[in-house]
């Protein structure tokens, strides 16, 4: 199976760069200010500036006002948006512009289910890992992006559970909230595409 793996809530160069030396397909950056990851829009641009064409890059937010929306848009011009399946309804987005439904364990789901979409616990970059067995339900009625607790130690069996489109990792290669470790960002997506390769073995 071909996997989808995405870095998330990114804040400086170095893992940037260990994100993209490591193969991953999507790299987001947070623009909510409770969050450790949080960086201005105009920051993101410039951390984005060697990401290559093919590679998404993602604007995470959650109920942003429309003033911050405004501003990611200019600055920033992301690929994808990413925020929680309720908040579309009041976001001005292009038409042309991607978007990744947030959906969480334990809550109503929406219907019918998007396209493609995450799926993770309660709290977004929380580490609280999602349910699973849920996760795999809801994979097989779409494109389903896991996140949610996920780290290098236990990437490899969600993939094997959950048969995901993908995965979503932001906490799980922290050395501190907020600050990336390059080696775990490597160990992580090696294992989740040798668990990945194993699946269509």
């Amino acid at each position: 199976m071909s996997l989808l793996v995405k870095i998330c809530g990114l804040t400086d160069e170095a893992a940037v760069e260990a994100a993209l030396a490591a193969g991953a397909d999507a790299i987001g950056f947070v623009f909510h200010a409770a969050s450790p990851r949080n960086v201005a829009p105009g920051r993101a641009r410039d951390l984005a500036a060697t990401i290559p064409a093919g590679v998404r890059r993602v604007a995470v937010t959650l109920h942003p006002a429309p003033a911050l929306v405004a501003n990611v848009l200019e600055e920033f011009a992301p690929d994808v948006w990413q925020t929680d399946a309720a908040d579309f309804a009041a976001l001005a987005l292009p038409e042309s512009l991607e978007r990744w439904p947030v959906l969480r364990a334990g809550r109503a789901l929406p219907e019918p289910l998007p396209v493609r979409f995450l799926f993770e616990g309660a709290r977004s970059g929380s580490g609280e890992v999602a349910d699973w067995s849920q996760a795999a339900l809801l994979a097989r009625a779409g494109e389903l992006i896991l996140g949610g607790g996920l780290d290098p130690r236990n990437v490899a069996e969600a993939v094997r559970r959950v048969r995901p489109f993908g995965v979503d990792v932001s906490s799980g290669v922290e050395s501190a909230p907020g600050r990336k470790d390059p080696g775990r960002i490597r160990d992580f997506v090696a294992a989740a595409r040798e668990a990945a390769a194993g699946a269509t073995a």
